[in-house]
């Protein structure tokens, strides 16, 4: 499927999986590159199981299913590799070793490949070989005993730290890197991305408040984890919720004033034995008016508030709406291609393909004959 961004022209082989490496191929998907999805011709069993549509992050990539323990097979996936820009594939270390398409291999066939690698640990280390998720990988990275509210136990996030920011999101990137670096010297190389590492590099500038002895390392104690009043989310009338998040004197006056309090009388917010108190009154002010009457007086002023809104509601958001934030494909509400290009932008993808959709239609598309395609559905490497 060719597409439209600053992608476009870019050739990428997805070796289908969980979690972020789906993620990171819909990312490169979305800003234009050519994107084909290698599926096992059997379900793996893994994941949430669901229809093609609601699969998001396989969207605007079609699928080719392909016994990669057939020789024909294993033939093939070197075949498209060797006309691929780039490889993802986020198994374990090794797995790919064992069926043949390392990246010593890969490299053979094709020397400027961009071999992006996505684990949880990474590919060395004491723990290279150990299973895990998200919520195991930001455990060791201080990420996770830095969440949730005071004298409570490590809040337990949805898998966006470590999975999506923490390792989609990074391979993504090193990819588009190794892939600049490829155009000035005609080499591939293998981008080894750790979902533990990245989620340690999305808490790098906590390590340096920590180190200066600017956030504690006790929960619900500091600025930006619930500890202060003016970093909050609060209950309104109708039992909806709203953040404040006026750091900046000058933003904190504005919500102050909209909601009745003098300023100069207010609790001193730099006192954090004050928070308590600040945090008291505000959720009391809160608790008088609806979330639609305070989005009235304070959305869209210099008060730093919004809505505290859930996935059924955000897409239709007036900001959204204007911007075109969210898109329906295929029935599905999703959020739209990001970031934007003002000369090369991303078109709308497609849904996501089911899983072998597209066998022969790929194959043909990346210069496999005719009658070798209709020998590999009949000998059971592709879907017949």
């Amino acid at each position: 499927m060719k597409g439209q961004g600053p992608l476009a022209g870019l050739k990428v082989v997805e070796f289908a999986g969980i979690g972020p490496a789906p993620m990171a191929a819909m990312l490169l998907a979305d800003l234009g590159a050519e994107v084909i999805t290698l599926d096992r011709l059997e379900p793996s069993g893994l994941g949430i199981p669901r229809p093609p549509k609601y699969d998001v992050y396989r969207r605007g990539r079609p699928s080719l299913a392909l016994n990669l323990k057939h020789p024909d097979g294993l033939a093939t996936a070197l075949d498209l590799i060797a006309q691929a820009d780039a490889l993802i594939e986020g198994f374990r270390p090794g797995a790919m070793e064992r069926i043949g398409l390392s990246p010593d291999a890969c490299h053979a066939r094709n020397p400027r490949l961009v071999y992006g690698r996505i684990t949880g640990w990474g590919q060395t280390g004491p723990l290279a070989q150990a299973a895990g998720h998200d919520l195991n990988y930001i455990a060791l990275t201080g990420v996770l005993a830095a969440l949730g509210r005071a004298g409570e136990p490590p809040a337990v996030p949805l898998n966006l730290i470590g999975d999506y920011g923490g390792g989609a999101m990074l391979v993504a990137f090193g990819i588009a890197c190794a892939l600049v670096e490829a155009g000035r010297s005609g080499k591939g190389q293998v981008v080894d991305a750790a979902m533990a590492e990245g989620a340690a590099t999305l808490f790098a500038p906590f390590y340096g408040l920590i180190a200066a002895g600017l956030h504690s390392l006790e929960r619900g104690a500091n600025l930006l984890d619930s500890g202060a009043p003016h970093y909050e989310v609060y209950e309104t009338l109708d039992g909806k919720w709203v953040s404040v998040a006026p750091i900046e004197p000058r933003f904190r006056e504005v919500l102050l004033e909209r909601m009745g309090f003098a300023p100069a009388e207010f609790p001193d917010v730099r006192d954090p034995a004050q928070w308590p108190t600040g945090k008291a009154s505000l959720k009391a002010r809160f608790a008088e008016r609806t979330r639609a009457e305070w989005c009235e007086l304070l959305e869209g002023t210099d008060a730093c508030f919004a809505p505290v809104l859930d996935a059924a509601e955000a897409p239709h958001h007036p900001h959204h709406v204007a911007r075109q934030a969210f898109l329906d494909i295929g029935g599905v509400m999703q959020p739209a291609p990001a970031p934007r290009f003002s000369r090369t932008p991303a078109g709308k993808p497609g849904p996501a393909d089911a899983p072998g959709a597209s066998s022969a239609q790929i194959l043909a598309g990346w210069g496999v004959p005719p009658a070798r395609v209709a020998a590999l559905a009949a000998s059971g490497v592709i879907p017949a």
